[in-house]
């Protein structure tokens, strides 16, 4: 074979070696002989900016990475077109063996950033847990690596609550010298906390809310408080039971009362199927009322038919008994009605769900449809109990009303608690801190 020919073999999309082909299909033996011809090889590079290392290390071949380390030890350090190592490929495809096999050879590439930040950030974006375990360990003492940032400023401990990684953070979090700097901000001024309460609200937030809680991870305004406010700890210390109290209730109100997610949009079709249930059965109600009509025109076969002259066929029996009762039952049904049909109006209509006006006027129509419904419902109970039971039937009623208030009151309060806080936030000075403008 002529040695001159080695440096031209196209492959895939891109052109290189004979020995980036071999590298990259692992094929030892024949990656073995190529360096044994040229050793240069090692060092050449394809039109990605990557030399051999790089391909065997992403492909995870570790005997072909340990032959080309032998060769050379400093292919370590060779940056492809993206500014990645042959490190960073291996650690964002996990590859353990290869991982060792390159820090072994040149310790120092484990301290080297990339856009996306250092291998470790690597392993948390690509959720490779062992990997991450073992270059954490590897860095231990070395506080520079293992607080290093992303191009956001984000660390580790960001990146594993921005993505939910709870094994990995749970981990992180159980190493002491990770905890003492787990409230460091980001270039937004954001600590983990914060990051996670910018994110959509579900049982995976509240279990890691409570795994940084636990280790004590703030929000940033409790962080700026204390650092601009160092002259002032006495007077913290005795009002700390009302401070404390308060952010107890912030975080109840975070973690039970905060809208979860986006659930209006989430439930639109189950909304507009409990609307037009509701407005069918108030439809229904209407056109046959407790107790019937009237089949035919009458003067003197029905109760008080005299009195208005004569009862008109189709028309409600008990409006002509119990006038003022049917009125309420009436009136009761029409507010369920128009309110269900308001709801399937909205939802019809093309309006954003996220907006919040539209998100109350939501809340608020089907609160009333299914209150009157409920009225509704008790009142035609009441018309159509015999009048020898009908006292003993009420006591029932009582309970059951006095209870949906009671309900009512309770959501009221946390409509309430929403808009205090709400209002709270929006009136809370920035984040950001002025050297991070």
């Amino acid at each position: 074979m002529n040695p001159l020919d080695l440096s031209r073999i196209s492959f895939s999309s891109f052109i290189g070696t004979s020995l980036h082909k071999a590298s990259l299909l692992g094929h030892l033996e024949f990656c073995e002989v190529l360096l044994d011809i040229k050793q240069s090889l090692a060092t050449e590079v394809d039109s990605e900016g990557r030399c051999p290392l790089h391909l065997a290390s992403s492909e995870g071949h570790t005997e072909v990475v340990k032959a080309l380390l032998v060769t050379n030890s400093d292919v370590c350090l060779i940056r492809d077109k993206d500014g990645n190592l042959p490190i960073h490929l291996a650690a964002s495809r996990g590859h353990i063996g290869v991982i060792e096999e390159l820090i072994i050879s040149n310790p120092k590439s484990i301290g080297m950033l990339t856009s996306d930040g250092s291998v470790l950030h690597l392993c948390v974006i690509h959720n490779h847990f062992e990997a991450l375990k073992l270059l954490v360990q590897l860095v231990i003492g070395h506080q520079e690596v293992l607080h290093a940032r992303d191009k956001d400023g984000n660390t580790i401990l960001h990146l594993a609550v921005r993505l939910r990684q709870i094994k990995i953070l749970t981990y992180l979090l159980s190493l002491p010298e990770m905890r003492t700097a787990a409230n460091t901000l980001n270039k937004m001024g954001h600590t983990a906390l914060d990051v996670l309460d910018m994110s959509q609200r579900d049982l995976e937030s509240l279990i890691i809310e409570h795994i940084l809680m636990e280790a004590g991870v703030q929000i940033s305004t409790n962080i700026a408080s204390s650092q601009y406010s160092p002259n002032i700890a006495s007077e913290v210390d005795s009002h700390q039971p009302v401070t404390s109290r308060w952010k107890r209730w912030e975080n109840f109100w975070a973690t039970y009362l905060q809208y979860q997610g986006n659930w209006i949009d989430e439930t639109r079709g189950t909304l507009m199927v409990v609307a037009t249930v509701i407005a069918t059965m108030t439809f229904q109600s209407t056109l046959n009322p407790p107790g019937g009509v009237w089949q035919e025109n009458t003067e003197s076969g029905g109760y008080k038919c005299n009195a208005y002259g004569i009862c008109e066929a189709g028309t409600a029996v008990v409006g002509y008994v119990w006038s003022e009762d049917y009125v309420k039952f009436m009136a009761f049904n029409t507010i369920s009605f128009f309110a269900s049909l308001s709801v399937v109006l909205v939802l019809i209509s093309g309006f954003p769900l996220k907006n919040k006006v539209i998100m109350w006027i939501l809340t608020i129509a089907m609160t009333i449809a299914v209150t009157f419904m409920l009225l509704t419902y008790m009142w035609a109970l009441g018309l159509v109990t015999p009048h020898h039971i009908y006292n003993r039937f009420y006591r029932l009623v009582y309970i059951f009303v006095g209870a949906w208030g009671i309900i009512l009151v309770i959501i009221g309060l946390i409509q309430t608690a929403r808009l205090v806080f709400w209002i709270k936030n929006r009136h809370m000075p920035s984040r950001i801190g002025p050297d991070q403008m």
